[in-house]
């Protein structure tokens, strides 16, 4: 039986509730929520099935060593007196990844080459030859992160950042990350039990991500790598049978997701995504301007989008957040509609109350995630006060 260790994973700022949730539904013990993070325990298979399944997460952190520092010095004398090899081997390789907050150090960058100096010259000096650094695929994957005086040095298990699906290769200008767009998913309340619409849909992560969350499939299973498959004790058995257990888990969809782009090539971006993802027979992709467009049939129909904020593109934004606004009310009756916008002042154009709204950070943007109910029964847009 495998021993239950603790790990942290990382997500994005206002996701914190959504993941605690994720890993208490997937099993994990001890959750408990930070800021940007969420702990838990659990062990390998845990950890494994974690990176795979885990819709709003970031990485998966395992730490294995917690101190007080108060210097460069103290900091390199107690990571050199660490058991390097439990992890890692003399002709490895490995790189070095540091967060800061504390008035004691200011430089990451220097705090990363002084965990690097220390562990290498442990092993020159126990073994008569040392780890090389290798920033694309390392062996291992250390992460320092110093919070006022105290230090924890961490494994990195998932490698690069969880957003990194497998199944985007094409993107098109200002492409939303594939955790912001899950997370935003999950918080508006889809169930899969409706039609879904991305009327903006870009590269088509919204419709990918709300297809992987209607059919329950795991969101990492198209990755490449994970950073725990180069660890001493990577387990292949382990991991193919939680990959299966979780594929029996998958479920049918009955209902249809549909993305509009006016720009022919973000239609054919898009449709390529939807291809590498094989979610063809759920996602349709159309070449069509919004706002010359209405909402077909009376089922309920459930909105999610990622409009333009005007940071890289040249639009006149109130006029077309207006248009937003207007295209809702005439010709969308009976939806739920959705989106994120870090452009405060073009929101006020809209011109309907939002029944909800959401503060996030769309990278370093601070943005506000909206709905806006539209009812049945008048073109006149009745819609919630």
């Amino acid at each position: 039986m495998e021993e239950n260790f603790n790990m942290v994973a990382k997500t994005l700022f206002g996701f914190e509730d959504l993941l605690a949730n994720e890993l208490t539904q997937l099993g994990a013990l001890h959750v408990k929520k930070g800021v940007r993070n969420v702990s838990f325990s659990g062990d390998k298979g845990f950890m494994y099935k974690a990176n795979l399944s885990l819709r709003t997460a970031i990485k998966i952190l395992k730490p294995i060593h917690t101190f007080s520092v108060n210097n460069e010095k103290e900091l390199y004398d107690k990571i050199y007196a660490m058991d390097w090899s439990a992890y890692l081997k003399p002709t490895g390789t490995l790189a070095i990844d540091a967060t800061i907050h504390s008035d004691l150090f200011s430089h990451s960058l220097y705090i990363a080459q002084k965990t690097k100096d220390a562990i290498v010259d442990k092993f020159r000096e126990t073994d008569g030859q040392r780890p090389n650094v290798d920033l694309k695929f390392p062996d291992l994957k250390v992460n320092v992160h110093i919070d006022r005086r105290q230090c924890t040095i961490s494994l990195d298990s998932s490698g690069d950042s969880l957003h990194k699906r497998g199944y985007k290769t094409a993107t098109n200008i200002a492409p939303i990350n594939e955790v912001l767009a899950a997370g935003l998913i999950m918080l508006s309340g889809w169930d899969g039990q409706t039609d879904f619409m991305d009327p903006m849909c870009g590269s088509g992560t919204m419709l990918i991500e709300a297809a992987m969350i209607a059919c329950n499939i795991p969101p990492n299973l198209m990755r490449k790598e994970f950073a725990f498959e180069r660890w001493q004790d990577w387990d292949v058995d382990l991991f193919e049978k939680i990959e299966d257990s979780l594929l029996k888990k998958t479920r049918d969809f009955h209902h249809k997701i549909v993305g509009y782009d006016k720009a022919p090539s973000a239609v054919e971006k898009a449709k390529e995504n939807v291809k590498n993802a094989q979610l063809e027979e759920f996602i349709d992709v159309k070449h069509e301007d919004f706002f010359k467009t209405q909402k077909g049939g009376d089922e309920k129909l459930h909105m999610v989008f990622n409009p333009p904020y005007g940071e890289r593109l040249n639009l006149d934004m109130e006029a077309f957040y207006k248009s937003i606004g207007d295209t809702l009310k005439q010709n969308y009756p009976g939806t739920d509609a959705w989106f994120i916008t870090s452009n405060l002042e073009a929101l006020k154009h809209v011109g309907l109350r939002p029944s909800r709204k959401i503060q996030l950070y769309n990278a370093k943007l601070e943005a506000r995630f909206v709905k806006y109910v539209m009812y049945e029964g008048s073109k006149k847009g009745k819609y919630m006060v």
